[in-house]
């Protein structure tokens, strides 16, 4: 069995290199979230994004870059809300391994 990677009280990673697939699925049930392919894309757009800029986007960024690197009909708060509820930025962050972003409470 292997072993629970160590989160904040908020559920976020405290060692970005212990994320995998397996912690996204356990961090999303915790959200009530069961990922499916949308939402890996949504993962695969944060992940890169992060290692690029060594941040994790604010929500309005966030939409911009998932409007550049998946289209309009994605790129936008509604869709990101559907699926990822509450704050998108912030959840999907969390599930994709990522700091939380310094704008979210």
């Amino acid at each position: 069995m292997t072993q629970t990677p160590d989160t904040d009280e908020q559920g976020f990673l405290l060692d970005l290199n212990e994320w995998s697939e397996d912690f996204a699925i356990n961090s999303a049930a915790s959200e009530g979230i069961k990922l499916t392919p949308e939402h890996w894309e949504i993962i695969k757009v944060l992940r890169d994004f992060y290692e690029e800029f060594d941040l994790s986007p604010a929500n309005r960024i966030l939409v911009k870059q998932v409007k550049t690197k998946l289209g309009d009909a994605k790129g936008n708060s509604i869709y990101l809300m559907r699926l990822f509820p509450g704050s998108p930025a912030k959840v999907a962050s969390k599930i994709a391994g990522l700091p939380k972003p310094t704008n979210c409470l």
